[in-house]
């Protein structure tokens, strides 16, 4: 196994190093407007789920999968496609991803049936896979160290902004036009960033470095089988052999992968990467960052529309100024995170979270908007402080030529832990809204608890049939609702709180180094970990890192500081 761990500096990529300052400038504008189409196409359809099953005839089921084919191909595609990226290309990888996409999207106004719309996003989520790791790798390739926090921080920003551009222009076409209209406009949008990545360079790994195929094939199938199984768990239950099998088989064959990669020349991926602290600290932030962001827009988007009656329009400009704190906290980054330090930001950002969605709890069928605004503004600054760290904490660990790998290993968790955050959230949502709602139905016939007991969607509509009596039907239905998201809510914040404080004890400071006693701990791990394997090669976790500027982002090996960061105070 080649020792991809140990590399010189970062540096600008050969074919960027003489671009102007505009030309970066445009660079990150063109990279960041990509990205955000791919995002905002993860959420978009979702307001228009009710049209789509009046107009198809699409059953639950291919409703549900008509927005998880598109995330579930993209996440399990990510990291081959960033690897593909970095052999041949990135803007080449763009480019095509991209015209995937607007093919993808232009078919469902032509062949509109369930199937057809469910294959076509599917394809979608090819081309948005080739694109997602494409654009952060440009970036961190193309901008100089003193400058490279800055890009991936604008970049991190307008990524997790995403969702709410989504359903805000959902919002927008639904309220003059068909459902159709989504799809022209996410082919428009498409050819004009074609149209646009043509204008940037490129960038490789001048190595020419082999693609593990077999490697790819696994963790694909890895993180596919998974996340099926976790898509299907609010459905099934989590108990059903199908939902537990999936997952332990997309454990195994990760697990697969690992031993595989381990054995590997040229790995698709250096898994030694995730004994590093500050990589380590970089995956797990962004996965539970994207399991509580995608646990609440689940949550709160039912709540506006079902509890307070927003429209859809409505509701994506009520969570709009969700997007403010966290594009000032990605721009800002390289101010603020050299004088906190990696570990300071992420454990207060998840914390910060944590506390907003605990007080969202408290939130009932009388609140107002402004009950709202002050815990969504707690919220998401948590998100950014939280989100561009843990992008560049990854990026940076890794060689300029793996840039690729990296991103895709960044979008992958954010999959990963936006399915997992979005099944618990359902599944805690669900099953306390039963046990809330049955006994409180005794006094209606058996088809009307029934139905009402599906969702607070269904027994809204039941109730509405029902004359004088449907206004019981309906508050019963809202107060179990809303029990069973402050369950949820609670959920969230505890696994928030859990995994702020592991950040707080394990992820590196500002000096680029962790606790001592941390330190202590995995170095006789580590050496215990080579006793164990003194016959293999002398590439294994420990070797020595590479050092470069990072801006204090990056943090010891857990070597006891041996390669600390270069620019600690």
């Amino acid at each position: 196994m080649v020792d991809t761990l140990a590399r010189p500096d970062q540096s600008i990529d050969a074919n960027l190093a003489t671009l102007s300052r505009f030309g970066r400038f445009w660079l990150l504008t063109v990279a960041s407007l990509d990205v955000l189409l791919v995002i905002s196409s993860m959420v978009a359809l979702n307001a228009a789920l009710p049209d789509l099953a009046v107009d198809t005839a699409a059953t639950q089921t291919q409703l549900t999968w008509i927005v998880d084919g598109y995330t579930l191909v993209l996440a399990c595609l990510l990291l081959p496609a960033g690897a593909i990226g970095d052999r041949y290309g990135r803007r080449g990888a763009l480019v095509t991803g991209l015209a995937i996409f607007a093919v993808a999207s232009v078919a469902p106004v032509f062949f509109d049936s369930p199937v057809q719309i469910i294959l076509s996003r599917a394809l979608a989520g090819v081309g948005a896979a080739f694109v997602m790791p494409a654009t952060l790798s440009l970036l961190t390739a193309a901008f100089p160290k003193a400058e490279r926090n800055k890009a991936v921080g604008i970049w991190a920003g307008v990524a997790s902004s995403g969702a709410i551009v989504g359903f805000m222009g959902t919002g927008l076409l639904l309220q003059f036009f068909s459902w159709q209209s989504i799809f022209y406009a996410f082919t428009a949008a498409a050819i004009v960033l074609v149209l646009c990545t043509f204008t940037i360079r490129s960038s490789r790994d001048d190595t020419a470095t082999p693609i593990d195929g077999i490697g790819a094939v696994l963790i694909g199938a890895a993180v596919a089988v998974f996340v099926f199984g976790v898509v299907e768990a609010p459905v099934r239950g989590w108990t059903h052999p199908v939902v537990w099998g999936c997952m332990a088989a997309g454990v195994a064959l990760a697990v697969a992968f690992a031993v595989l990669e381990l054995r590997r020349r040229h790995p698709l991926l250096d898994v030694r990467l995730f004994g590093r602290p500050d990589f380590a600290t970089g995956a797990i932030g962004i996965t539970i960052l994207f399991f509580a962001n995608f646990g609440f827009f689940f949550i709160e988007m039912q709540y506006l529309q079902l509890v307070l009656g927003y429209s859809p329009l409505q509701t994506a400009f009520a969570l709009a100024p969700l997007a403010v704190p966290i594009l000032i906290l990605g721009a800002t980054m390289h101010l603020y995170l050299p004088k906190i330090g990696l570990r300071t930001a992420v454990a207060l950002g998840l914390f910060l979270i944590g506390i907003g969605l605990f007080l969202m709890r408290y939130l009932d069928a009388g609140s107002t908007f402004l009950d709202l605004m002050w815990p969504l503004l707690v919220t998401s600054a948590g998100i950014g402080l939280c989100v561009a760290p843990t992008t560049s904490a990854i990026m940076n660990a890794v060689p300029t030529e793996k840039q690729g790998v990296a991103s895709a290993v960044n979008d992958t968790t954010r999959e990963v832990g936006a399915a997992v955050g979005i099944a618990v959230a359902g599944s805690v949502l669900a099953a306390q809204y039963g046990t809330a709602l049955t006994p409180a139905l005794a006094e209606f016939p058996e088809q009307i608890r029934a139905g009402a007991l599906e969702s607070l969607a269904n027994a809204l509509a039941i109730a509405d049939e029902m004359g004088p009596r449907g206004a019981r039907l309906a508050d019963l239905a809202t107060s179990a609702f809303i029990d069973s998201m402050s369950l949820s809510l609670l959920v969230l914040s505890i696994v928030l709180a859990a995994a702020s404080a592991f950040v707080a004890i394990w992820a590196p400071g500002r000096d680029g180094q962790q606790f001592e006693f941390v330190r202590g701990i995995t170095a006789r791990w580590s050496t215990s970990a080579a006793a164990g394997g003194a016959g293999n090669s002398d590439d294994e976790l420990g070797g020595s890192v590479a050092e470069h500027d990072d801006r204090r982002v990056r943090a010891a090996a857990g070597d006891g500081g041996k390669h600390r960061a270069v620019d600690h105070p």
